[in-house]
């Protein structure tokens, strides 16, 4: 069963950004694409790159460290190295509040 974890607030995400947030015992990367919050699993499943730190493009995030390119709604590649998705969490958010389902 899914529960809903509160992650933040939206205003301390603003649009074009992205952070770590650590939840349920997970490393997660949270980003803002013009007020469209997302979620993966930060580590990349190339070689552990952080895609917090990466660069958003288009639909996707590419990791700082070999360029794997990933979805950022569904997780999966879009440009390797990287041949495995990453997971990908439904974000809600309730007010100003972001909740992550997992």
């Amino acid at each position: 069963m899914s529960t809903l974890h509160e992650v933040g607030r939206t205003a301390e995400l603003p649009p074009g950004k992205a952070r770590l947030v650590q939840v349920g015992g997970k490393s997660i990367a949270l980003f803002n694409v013009g007020g469209r919050f997302y979620a993966l699993d930060n580590t990349c499943t190339h070689r552990g790159g952080p895609l917090a730190e990466g660069k958003v493009e288009g639909p996707g995030v590419i990791c700082p460290w070999h360029g794997s390119e990933f979805e950022l709604q569904t997780g999966k590649v879009l440009k390797p190295p990287a041949t495995r998705p990453v997971t990908a969490y439904r974000v809600v958010v309730e007010g100003d509040r972001i909740k992550i389902e997992f």
